[in-house]
């Protein structure tokens, strides 16, 4: 009965997104947030490899070597910083990670936050995006300018709180033009 505690962690996920991204003024992109999980392709994989206590992609990439829902995942997902790799025109790189909008920079901001309490439980702090993201983001390919907004955000949520950094976006991020 893996399938039914998949479904219970996704339906969890993404209503901790939604109530975050609603928060953050972000309610189309609440509301639309990884319906994909929902497709067989992802779904299936899901509860084939489900363990509760981090993502079953892990799990499928460690025995298969990739995870066929993860790449149809995050080719389907904009808040994810891997749907924004592309061709470089730097002759020394051959990809690179595109500037993101500040709108799926904030979503992504909300993923995190969201993953990182529903697989951490109790043990979640407002520290617990940032350090989930310092402990990875040497092999992320992502734009220099997208990871300093991320990082900020991650840094004000630690320092100032949920409500404050939700706040932020809503009331001033929202309503920049670029960064």
């Amino acid at each position: 009965m893996k399938w039914k505690e998949h479904l219970k962690t996704i339906n969890k996920h993404k209503l901790t997104v939604m109530s975050l991204c609603f928060r953050a003024g972000l309610y189309k992109q609440g509301l639309l947030h990884d319906l994909s999980k929902y497709t067989p392709v992802e779904f299936l994989v899901g509860a084939k490899y489900y363990q509760g206590t981090r993502s079953p992609n892990a799990a499928e990439r460690e025995i298969k070597g990739y995870s066929t829902a993860w790449l149809h995942h995050k080719g389907r997902n904009k808040h994810h910083l891997e749907y924004w790799i592309d061709y470089s025109l730097d002759e020394g790189s051959p990809m690179t990670g595109m500037k993101m909008p500040i709108k799926y920079v904030a979503e992504m901001f909300c993923d995190r936050v969201a993953a990182c309490k529903v697989y951490k439980g109790e043990s979640y702090t407002d520290s617990s995006a940032l350090e989930y993201y310092e402990h990875s983001k040497e092999h992320y390919l992502i734009n220099p300018d997208t990871a300093r907004l991320l990082e900020f955000l991650l840094k004000m949520l630690r320092d100032n709180g949920e409500e404050l950094t939700l706040l932020y976006i809503k009331h001033r991020l929202l309503h920049k033009k670029t960064y």
